[in-house]
């Protein structure tokens, strides 16, 4: 793609493929759905991807809400959420903007 100058312009990935390794060194794919404010914290959502970066055909797309944390470095990092309720709370706020978006 190129500008009026006949200048390129880099491409912008359709999709926004994380890579997030846990405590056990696996690496895992995802794509970055969202990021949701939840009482004063910040929250991930991330779908589940398969080895190769697809969306499982079998699935019905799992998704996964991680808590946004910052280390000592002060870099992002992600953590999981283990209170039921604030997973559910996150969930809820996210299918409420997905179904908003849906009917613009």
């Amino acid at each position: 793609m190129t500008d009026e100058n006949n200048n390129m312009i880099p491409e912008e990935e359709e999709d926004n493929i994380v890579e997030l390794t846990d405590e056990d060194g696996v690496v895992s794919k995802f794509e970055y759905l969202t990021t949701i404010s939840h009482e004063g914290e910040e929250y991930v959502v991330l779908m589940v991807l398969d080895e190769d970066g697809n969306e499982p055909e079998d699935d019905d797309g799992e998704v996964v809400i991680l808590q946004i944390e910052q280390d000592e470095n002060g870099e992002d990092i992600y953590v999981s959420v283990e209170d039921d309720d604030v997973s559910q709370a996150v969930f809820d706020k996210f299918m409420e903007a997905m179904d908003a978006e849906d009917e613009e």
